[in-house]
């Protein structure tokens, strides 16, 4: 299968450059603008491995202060080749100015500015290996996967000879596993669950629309659809009982998921056990649990006690 990132990468590239701030001894500079973006990406799963193509071509609009003078100027970063073949580090990037004073600036965008934009493409090829491939196969071993597969059938033979019509049945029987995972988070209990109740903080630690219907029988759409399902049973601050599915799943396939809130005064312990997953999507679903979930909430937690504080 190959996914086309093209549209993905062009608005995930504005948000990780566009407002980056560079200061310095010199003064203070921010990329204003993604002037001009040219390219393309994608990603193909092949044998159960992906690979990742892009290459990008990018004019960013800078504008700076000098400290002493207060003087203001502008210029542009190009970036004329971001592509698999170069690692970031070595991808060219070229800082201009416009003519006349300022060279302290053009200076401070050649030196801190062109790490920090290398940083930013760093988050970007990062959020396009994890974040846009979220349900996508991620690479696993075959043979592993075919023991686990056997071993899951309670020890059947696995016919070969299968009739071609016994797949058609609705709900063909798959080999699936349970995940069983343990989190720690510096949060009461009641903020934590709110956090995959609350449609704001699911699309602020999710940085995509969703849909949260948080009540019995409720609807769930998260990442872009990647995520679905619905609410079997809310116990407020305490459990979360889910029907839960990515996309690329067997149609019709969910998982159960139950988050179970342990609340230890300052802390919250969240046991997630997920029931049902797809032997295949065992690594990916575990990936997107820990990755998209568990890190980005952490985050947003942190922040907001920044905040308080």
């Amino acid at each position: 299968t190959e996914r086309d990132a093209t549209s993905w990468s062009k608005s995930k590239l504005k948000e990780v450059l566009v407002g980056l701030v560079v200061e310095g001894e010199a003064g203070r500079c921010e990329i204003s603008d993604l002037k001009h973006v040219e390219g393309e990406a994608s990603c193909n799963s092949r044998k159960g491995k992906l690979i990742f193509f892009y290459e990008w071509n990018l004019r960013l609009s800078w504008r700076g202060t000098v400290k002493e003078s207060g003087e203001k100027h502008k210029g542009s970063v190009e970036i004329p080749n971001l592509s698999e073949e170069n690692e970031v580090d070595d991808t060219e990037i070229n800082v201009s100015k416009k003519k006349g004073e300022g060279d302290v600036l053009k200076d401070l965008m050649r030196t801190e500015g062109t790490t920090k934009v290398r940083e930013a493409l760093r988050d970007y090829l990062k959020a396009l290996k994890t974040e846009f491939t979220l349900g996508m196969i991620l690479p696993t071993k075959a043979a592993g996967q075919e023991l686990a597969a056997e071993r899951k059938l309670s020890g059947n033979t696995v016919q070969d000879s299968v009739s071609p019509h016994s797949l058609d049945i609705v709900g063909v029987k798959i080999p699936t596993v349970k995940i069983l995972m343990r989190e720690i988070f510096s949060s009461p209990a009641d903020e934590l669950y709110s956090f995959f109740t609350t449609k704001e903080l699911v699309q602020k630690f999710s940085k995509c629309p969703a849909v949260i219907e948080a009540e019995k029988g409720g609807k769930l759409q998260m990442f872009d659809g990647c995520v679905s399902g619905e609410y079997a049973e809310l116990v407020p601050s305490q459990r979360i009982v889910l029907k839960w599915r990515c996309r690329n799943w067997p149609d019709e396939h969910y998982a159960t998921v139950a988050l179970n809130f342990k609340d230890m005064a300052t802390e919250t312990e969240l046991q997630l056990e997920c029931k049902g997953v797809p032997v295949s999507n065992e690594d990916s679903t575990r990936q997107c649990w820990k990755k998209q979930y568990f890190e980005e909430i952490r985050i947003l937690l942190q922040q907001s006690k920044d905040n308080m504080e």
